[in-house]
């Protein structure tokens, strides 16, 4: 006998379950040799291990299904037992719930610009994502990549920065280099953390499923299969953000997110994103997306201070 556990990722187990465990009843009565417990977003499974594995194979089906519908009926859970599923159209509507966050949170494009990014991202493989911070640019853009994951349309997800003050200090900061630059990348890990479980996160990173690192380690690459987003890309030279977009493969995705009203390079007016965006405007195929202080969802603070220092900047 061996015991195996199973995580709902990014369900609502209550949906899965069914009022009064119904819709869960129904699925274990499917398994007399299994015993299953069910707590939470966890179930552990205990058993031979090739029932355990078609066990598996049904709740990873179902979770499939309530993370494109967030429903599950009693017909819902017969047709997807006998291998079929259910007749159900969804719109293409970037207005709507873009993924089902940990415990069946709902992570919907908020703004105009952000489900005009999510619009543009069915349309387009390149987008450009451009404005202040607290618009949930970045945010928005990572919910899309893991959207794109779960339906099966990329095998990865690349998230990357230019580590421009990491790298200026990265000598004085304890650890080995992940250890030093992981900081720097947190709010990437953040966002991640708020769409994905914890421990699942962890094995994808492991095995290279999920990959957050530095800009320059893009260098010599094929980013192909894969939802890759460059996040402050205002903080990479015009070299650097070359290098990263001639880094799409033929069935990549690639988000580009930055405030080009903060610069950290030495000279700021070298930043690569502003140039890119000079001279790439005009191409097909990809799209330019501008947020404004209209798009911040942070505190409110957060839009008064950006007006203040725009309004500064103008005079």
């Amino acid at each position: 006998m061996i015991e195996q556990l199973i995580y709902l990722e990014g369900v609502d187990p209550a949906l899965l379950y069914g009022v009064n465990n119904v819709l869960l009843d129904k699925i274990v009565s499917l398994f007399p040799k299994l015993k299953i417990v069910a707590r939470g977003n966890e179930i552990r499974v205990y058993g031979d291990e090739e029932e355990i594995a078609r066990f598996d194979d049904l709740i990873h089906a179902l979770i499939e299904h309530l993370q494109k519908y967030n429903k599950l009926t009693d017909s819902d859970l017969d047709q997807i037992i006998a291998g079929g599923h259910p007749p159900r159209e969804i719109p293409d509507d970037p207005g709507g719930v873009l993924v089902y966050g940990n415990h069946g949170k709902m992570i919907s494009a908020r703004t105009v610009n952000q489900r005009l990014l999510a619009r543009e991202y069915n349309r387009n493989d390149l987008v450009f994502a451009i404005g202040p911070a607290g618009t949930g640019k970045t945010y928005t853009a990572i919910a899309l990549a893991v959207k794109a994951f779960k339906n099966k349309e990329v095998k990865k997800i690349i998230l990357t920065r230019p580590a421009v003050e990491a790298g200026e200090h990265l000598g004085f900061l304890p650890g080995d280099v992940k250890e030093k630059l992981d900081p720097y990348l947190q709010p990437l890990y953040d966002a991640l953390h708020d769409m994905i479980p914890v421990r699942r996160l962890k094995d994808y990173i492991t095995d290279g499923t999920v990959q957050i690192a530095p800009l320059a380690y893009m260098r010599g690459r094929t980013l192909d299969n894969a939802a890759v987003i460059l996040d402050e890309a205002q903080n990479a030279t015009t070299n650097q953000l070359k290098m990263f977009l001639t880094r799409m493969g033929k069935s990549a995705k690639f988000i580009v997110t930055g405030d080009i009203t903060q610069v950290d390079l030495p000279d700021k007016n070298k930043s690569g994103l502003t140039y890119a965006l000079k001279i790439l405007k005009d191409i097909k195929g990809l799209s330019i997306i501008w947020f404004d202080e209209r798009d911040i969802i942070r505190h409110r603070l957060v839009k008064l201070i950006v007006k203040a220092y725009d309004k500064e900047s103008d005079r």
